[in-house]
């Protein structure tokens, strides 16, 4: 017994030593026969413990999402989008510093598809997709295969006869088929989606519900709205002789203008579907568009112009309005929700813009949130009339909350420009260029707040409010604060709002060149340019190739050891060993003087030309882009395909040291830089010996 533990100890340990190509998702396909000529794809995802899979609808600058690719063919069309089931869960992700969905244990999408012919056919494709642990995030693809053949058809046949045989065919990906009783078939492959708990996402559904809530409040305070609660509450007042049917009225005042908004929210979701989501959120045009849209509320809002609704619209709302009753009501509610649109449209858009990408339970509450705070005022000072003494008159301070309101939108709207930027390689706008943009806004805000600057629609500002002051005080540290940033700081409380440090176009390092360190090692420079170093780049200031060959290439010429930085544009747990370890005075010392360093990113979608195209050895495919040559290469010839992933060679290609994974330890990584370097100096001593 005690030897047969003992074996089973080594062989644990051993299983922990050497690296491994991980598969932490186990996929299995099947074909449900949905009518006479409909059938419905089914892929189910068996999770691995401790491993997540991430949704098809990330959001922009998060994980890979999962993307399901089809073959061309004549002899089928998808029909609608691919669902998946059961509800993925929806938390704060520490590792991409942002909410994402993700799968646990296991998941099933499935896609409905038209059959066009009546002869057996083969559906092809492969879905890419990226899965994580505490310790690293891994971007994989599976190939899929579904058999439609002879059993499938003749169901179709039968049904078209009038013949139910009630069968469905099942096909697995070693084109294994089955014939199985479809209620027993169904009963297999059906999602429970009742099954899956939302504790894990009730956190951030009540922070965004709560931001959308603070969104109602502010639009109150504008000037389109504010002036119109008197009135408002006046109405309700005057126009019965009972207090309890006026209570019931602003009740019902006040629940209108939440249908109104929720239901909006509801209509925009429905509309549009998760397929559209995906457009949205990486497409340039789109993000363009809500870009210039933002800008023009936050001009409007600086009063270069005022944006109405048609006057027809609300003159017709207003009609029925006169109407009386609870019909009337709503529509006095519809009314405040055209006319308040120039003030409120842009706080609303946010919202609109997650329904629009496919969300449903997030802007609905959303949209619950923003209204609820929004009817709050009208429905309890119809309650408390007397509270309507306590309010502050209409006056110049309601257009300043305006132009605080435009400055703000401006700066946020920017974000849509990030996604474009870095999705399609332009190189527009740097880091240090969008910080910089931030940090005139921001001025400009705290000058305003001090009356420095006026706008056409401003009063006369005799003296600064204790109110201003404070918001002065926290609008110039907060532009302080982004300072750092043009140098290189990471500026990690609102880096989810900033292009990537990767994007910047200069970079002041701030470790300086070590005395014992020689002018010629200091200015140390490369063959030759890297290739595609036009939209790819390395962290801290470091010069180096993104290409294998041609920095091998260079490190035969120079006679240094090569670095090799298995990376990805979407791994952030690669941006956090650069910033945390890499930015370290020792270890860029170590790879800007002792190394080549080759940073190969395996999740580039650049197309390669074709006399650089491979064949694999592994599944005998052509790679044709960046990142599925260098996927292949990592695979094949260390046999892990997790990131980041760090290799030292010698300038001949063969391993100085066993290679390393994620590991923040600076100094561990000093030892590991150490090594390669002192083991590369022996071979190169014995060589010179032979």
């Amino acid at each position: 017994m005690k030897r047969f533990l003992y074996l089973a100890f080594l062989v644990i340990v051993s299983a922990n030593c050497f690296p491994q190509v991980l598969h932490p998702v186990k996929w299995s396909f099947s074909v449900n026969r949905v009518s006479d000529n409909e059938a419905e794809l089914v892929f189910k995802a068996v999770i691995e413990k401790k491993w997540h899979l991430y949704s098809q609808f990330v959001p922009p600058g998060g994980p890979l999402p999962t993307v399901f690719k089809y073959e061309k063919s004549g002899k089928f069309k998808k029909t609608g989008t691919v669902s998946e089931f059961p509800k993925p869960k929806e938390e704060y992700d520490a590792t991409f510093e942002m909410n994402v969905k993700s799968f646990v244990n296991k998941a099933t999408f499935k896609q409905k598809i038209r059959l066009l012919t009546g002869k057996p056919f083969e559906i092809k494709g492969s879905i890419e997709y990226m899965c994580c642990d505490d310790q690293r995030c891994i971007p994989l693809q599976e190939d899929f295969s579904f058999k439609i053949d002879s059993g499938l058809l003749l169901n179709r046949a039968d049904s078209l006869t009038g013949n139910n045989t009630d069968t469905v065919l099942l096909t697995s990906d070693s084109s294994k088929t089955l014939i199985a009783n479809k209620d027993s078939a169904t009963s297999i492959i059906k999602n429970k989606s009742d099954q899956t708990t939302s504790s894990d996402t009730n956190t951030s559904l009540w922070i965004f519900f709560l931001i959308s809530f603070l969104g109602g409040l502010a639009g109150v305070i504008t000037p389109c709205v504010f002036p119109m609660i008197p009135m408002t509450v006046s109405f309700f007042m005057k126009n019965t002789d009972k207090r309890s049917k006026a209570k019931k009225q602003a009740l019902f005042y006040g629940f209108s203008i939440i249908v109104i908004y929720t239901g909006f929210g509801l209509i925009i979701s429905a509309l549009l579907g998760p397929d559209f989501a995906n457009w949205l959120s990486t497409h340039w045009l789109p993000n363009i568009l809500f870009f210039l849209l933002f800008l023009i509320f936050a001009l409007s809002f600086f009063g270069m112009f005022e944006i109405i609704l048609p006057n027809w619209l609300i003159s017709k709302s207003d009609k029925h309005a006169d109407k009386g009753g609870y019909f009337g009501i709503f529509f006095m509610a519809f009314t405040l929700v055209l006319v308040s649109f120039s003030c409120t449209a842009p706080i609303v858009g946010g919202l609109l813009v997650e329904a629009a990408r496919g969300e449903v339970l997030k802007p609905t509450i959303g949209m619950f949130g923003f209204s609820l705070a929004f009817a709050l005022p009208f429905t309890l000072l119809a309650f408390f009339p007397s509270w309507l003494k306590k309010l502050p008159k209409s006056g110049g301070w309601l257009n300043s909350i305006k132009v605080v309101l435009g400055f703000l939108i401006l700066a946020l709207g920017m974000k849509f420009l990030i996604v474009p930027d870095q999705t399609y390689h332009w190189g527009l706008l740097s880091r240090e260029l969008y910080l910089a943009f931030w940090m005139v806004i921001f001025t400009l805000m705290g000058f305003y707040l001090l009356g420095k600057i006026k706008f056409s629609h401003d009063s006369d500002l005799p003296y600064i409010s204790i109110t201003r002051l404070i918001l002065t005080i926290f609008t110039f540290a907060f532009v302080i604060y982004l300072i750092p940033g043009l140098f290189g700081a990471p500026l990690k409380a609102i880096s989810g709002l900033l292009p990537p440090q990767t994007s910047e176009s200069f970079y002041f390092n701030k470790t300086s060149i070590p005395e014992n360190v020689s002018s010629k090692e200091s200015n140390f420079k490369l063959c030759e340019k890297p290739k595609y170093a036009d939209f790819l780049h390395l962290p801290n200031g470091l010069e180096g190739y993104f290409d294998y060959e041609q920095g091998l290439a260079c490190a035969k010429k120079l006679n240094k050891p090569v670095f090799i930085s298995f990376t990805g544009l979407a791994c952030a747990k690669c941006r956090d060993m650069e910033a945390n370890v890499w930015s370290d005075p020792k270890v860029l010392q170590r790879l800007r003087e002792k190394y080549i360093v080759i940073a190969l990113y395996v999740d580039d979608k650049t197309d390669l030309p074709e006399s650089e195209w491979i064949t694999s050895k592994l599944d005998g495919k052509v790679k044709k882009t960046i990142g599925k040559k260098y996927a292949d290469y990592q695979i094949a010839r260390f046999n892990v395909n997790a990131q980041p992933y760090y290799v030292l060679l010698d300038h001949n290609g063969d391993l100085l040291t066993t290679p390393r994974a994620y590991n923040k330890s600076v100094d561990e990584f000093i030892s590991f830089l150490d090594k390669g370097v002192e083991e590369f100096n022996k071979r190169q001593g014995s060589a010179k010996n032979n």
